[in-house]
Order: C-alpha cells, then structure tokens, then sequence
C-alpha cells in the first residue's frame, strides 16, 4: 500500500524515503525491535488468562484443590479479572502521572511475585489470593503498552504494530496450554504438574525486566510532562536516525505541541469527558460495546472452561482435553496475526461485521450438533462440535484479537486515550467476573441449551456493529476526530471554530492506521 492510503497526504509527504525495506534500516529496525517488549504484554496476559483453562484438564490440579466445580470453580476463574477490576481506578492515572514504560515495569514485577505464590501455594485461598494478584499485574502491564506502542511507532508501522499487539496474546497462551500439556503427560501423579505451569507464567514479565531498560518513554508524554527537548531527541533518534532538523520530526513535533495545547484549552482530562459530547459518548459507547463484546459473544465458554464445553461432547480424557486446547491456541495465533497483517487492506469495519457474521453462523451450528449430540451420543457430531469451536474462534479471531485494543486506541484523542482504555478494559473484565461465576453453573445445569443465549446476543453484536462501528482505515487521527465529531473538531471532541491558532492540521503523527 502507498504511504498516504495509511497515514494521510500530510503526514506521507514529509515521511523518510528509502531504497530498502524497513528492517534494513537500522534505526527502524533498532525500535521495532524494542517494541516487542511492550507487545509481549498481551502474551504475558494471554498466560495467565489460559492457565486456568489448561489447569482444569490436569487431574492432579483438581484432586489437590478437592474438585472445584459451579461457584467454587467460578472463584477461581474469576479471580484474575477481580484483580483486574480492582487495579483499573489506578493504572490509567498511574501511566499518566509515572509514565508509560514505569507502570509497564511495576506490572511485570508484580505478576512475577504472584507466580511465585501461585506455584508456592498450599490451599485453596492461596491459590486465589495469587490469581487476584495476577490480574492486578497483568493489568498494570497490559494497560500502558498499547499506548506506548502506537506513541513510539513510525507512522507507517503503527496500525499493523497496533493490530498485532493483542494477537501476540496467543503467544502466552500457546506457552501456558503446551505447558499443561507436557507436565500433565511427564509429570503424572505429581503437584508439580500444576506448580511448574505456574512458575512458568513468570517466564514473560522476567523477558519484559530484562529488555527493558532499552524502551524508551513516550514522546506524548514526556511533551505533557515539559520534556519537549527529549521527545524531540527521541523522535529523531528513532524515525530519522537522530537527525532534529528533518520535516517529519519538525511535522510531529509541532502536531503534538498544538494538539496538546488544543486539548489543555479545552480542558476535557476528567473523567467526565468520556461523555461530555456527542463525539465523546460514541467514541464511549464503542469501546464499551467492544469489551463487552468480546466476552459476551461466547468465547468466554471456551476460554475458560474448554473442559467443560468438551465434556458435553464426551470427550473427558485429560490428554485430549490439553491436546486440543494447545492446538486451538496456536490456531488462533495464526488466525489473528493473519488478519493483523491484513487490517490496512481490509479495513475496521469489514472485520468486525465479517466477525460477528461468521461468529454468530458457526454458534447456531455449534449449538445445532450439540443439541442433537445430547440426545444421540453420536461421536461424529461430537467431533463436528470441536470443528466449529475452531470455526468460531477464526472469525473470533480476525477482528476481537488485533482491533480489541487497537481500534480504541486509535479513536480516541490523548487527553482522553488512558481513561478510554480504562473505560474499555473494566468493560472487558467485569463481563470476565461475572462470565467466570455464571459459566460454571450453567453449563453444568443446563449444557448445550446455555449456548442459546450466545446466540441470541450474537445477533445483536451484529445490528450493533453494522449501526455503530465506523471504518477508520486510512485516516489521520485529525480525520477520525471528524468521523465522531464533525468537520472541525478538537482532538478531544470539543469544537472550536476554523480560524483559531489552536487548530491545526491535527496529530497526523498518532495515526494507527
């Protein structure tokens, strides 16, 4: 694709041109590298949030905790995302006021010390304690990293950076399935079956605190923070190979100086100003509509307790069970960097409505073949349940996975991109909590007929999609403020008129294209 199909005319006219691809341009290739650090934040998320599917399938786990099952087994899944909820008040205000790559550190420390306690745990109450833990930082981790990423990226790098970050979430699951699976299969009749996965979830913070030191700090904010000469060096040293006097650092640095000011002007920074406009409120209600969303389709069913869906099916061997989570994993990986790639090419919108379609086609099946399957016990119907559990999760996949963060981030202007994040992960989370407790119970009461109800509101992430989600392919941030807000608005959703100074050409530089 041409440069300006993805960050605009204004931005692709002052962009660097070289012969060569990006990863032989060495100071490119220097960040990009450097941005794996915070990408692996989502496979840090994706461990801990797997664990517990692949730790339900290991029969030493379940004998040592005395068989959790219902509610008992709900507290124990839910507990991630409770220590999630719990954190979110104070991880937006904390990356804000630290910084980004600060609150990314305290996280990957905090995850490792639960580790420790999971592995180390000797009842039942342990156990949750450490999972609470883990979601306080795990969201500690996950929080500030997007944000890093899209204010740290080259502009053209930056929507298929942005895409890939919650794709690599398949990554730390893969690792948490493929470990359950080799200490359930050479472990047997041991706790350490269950003790080394949770050890092993310590593996990517410990890889984060290592490389750390190399990552950079926002420019966004240290521009916030009175550090206009540092972002300036910063920029150049990444996006130009340290040259200050270039059209592309003097574009950026001048795009985020007025939409700073424009913002300050403003002053939308309270919490309040999720809502305060029309732009505001849609912007809200989306990425609401996409935590929720992201949950409360179905995938929650299989993501937590796979176990369960197949023992609907009568497929209750525990090397089964670990075999086939391991390998829906690294499906999904596939699935979603596919699409990740793709993003650009494809736009926003036909991924989310090719999503919900497909997901809502491949539940009726699914839900179809259970049902008959109740009543029949035939295993071919069984193993067409298992396929279009792989179904759902590619179209899962294509749109949930990379635009889950990436999508957000994109819409929202600085002053108000921390806080709608927050907003967008208490969305996904507290679904979790409440998914976790009511999972469990229904699907040992009622099984497959449980399935229905997915079905049902995948027809409304479909209505809800096609009314409310618009494409921003190939858009600056400027000109996605005025697909919410109209043709002249302020980053931040507040309209100023045409000719004041303030107003200029919008963050052409922030594009997540």
């Amino acid at each position: 694709m041409k440069n300006q199909d993805i960050v605009g005319e204004a931005l692709a006219s002052v962009l660097p041109q070289y012969d060569r691809p990006w990863y032989r341009v060495p100071h490119l290739l220097q960040l990009n590298l450097i941005l794996l650090i915070p990408l692996l934040s989502s496979s840090v998320a994706g461990y801990d949030g797997s664990l517990m599917n692949a730790l339900q399938s290991i029969g030493e786990w379940k004998d040592y905790f005395g068989n959790p099952s219902g509610s008992v087994l709900g507290v124990v899944n839910a507990a991630q995302s409770i220590g999630s909820v719990l954190s979110l008040p104070f991880v937006g205000v904390l990356s804000d006021q630290i910084g980004r790559r600060l609150t990314l550190l305290s996280g990957a420390i905090v995850v490792i010390l639960a580790s420790i306690i999971q592995a180390a745990s000797v009842q039942y109450g342990m156990f949750v304690f450490s999972r609470v833990l883990v979601g306080v930082g795990s969201m500690l981790v996950v929080q500030p990293s997007p944000m890093l990423i899209t204010e740290l990226a080259y502009p053209t790098h930056r929507g298929k950076y942005t895409s890939a970050f919650w794709t690599m979430y398949y990554l730390g699951a893969i690792l948490a399935s493929w470990a359950s699976y080799g200490t359930q299969k050479h472990l047997v009749q041991t706790n350490w079956s269950w003790r080394v996965p949770s050890i092993v979830q310590a593996g990517f913070p410990i890889v984060q605190i290592m490389f750390w030191w190399f990552v950079p700090e926002s420019p966004r904010w240290l521009i916030a923070n009175g550090k206009p000469q540092q972002a300036e060096q910063l920029l150049a040293q990444y996006h130009t190979a340290g040259d200050t006097s270039h059209p592309l650092i003097q574009f950026e640095m001048a795009e985020i100086r007025r939409t700073i000011e424009m913002e300050s002007r403003a002053s939308e920074t309270k919490w309040a100003a999720l809502i305060k406009t029309p732009g505001n409120r849609k912007r809200t209600f989306v990425a609401v509509s996409i935590g929720a969303f992201a949950q409360w389709n179905g995938v929650a069913v299989v993501s937590y307790y796979l176990t369960l869906v197949l023992d609907t099916v009568g497929i209750r061997d525990s090397s089964t069970q670990t075999l086939i989570n391991g390998l829906l994993q690294i499906f999904n990986f596939i699935a979603a960097g596919s699409a990740a790639m793709l993003v650009d090419r494809l736009g926003r919108r036909t991924l989310f409505l090719w999503s919900a379609a497909g997901m809502l086609i491949s539940f009726v099946i699914w839900t179809a073949c259970s049902a008959v399957f109740d009543s029949t016990q035939a295993k071919s119907l069984g193993n067409a349940v298992i396929a279009f559990v792989f179904i759902f999760f590619f179209h899962y996949d294509i749109a949930y996975t990379p635009l889950l963060l990436g999508y957000p981030t994109e819409i929202f202007p600085y002053s108000t991109r921390s806080k709608g994040l927050t907003v967008e992960l208490l969305s996904v989370y507290s679904s979790l909590i409440i998914l976790a407790f009511v999972n469990p119970i229904a699907l040992d009461n009622i099984g497959w007929r449980y399935y229905i109800f997915f079905c049902c509101f995948d027809v409304v992430v479909l209505v809800v999609t096609w009314f409310a989600f618009p494409e921003t392919k190939g858009y600056s941030l400027e000109e996605i403020a005025e697909v919410f807000d109209g043709p002249s608005p302020a980053t931040n959703g507040e309209v100023f008129a045409k000719g004041d100074d303030a107003v200029g050409k919008g963050e052409h530089t922030e594009h997540a294209a």
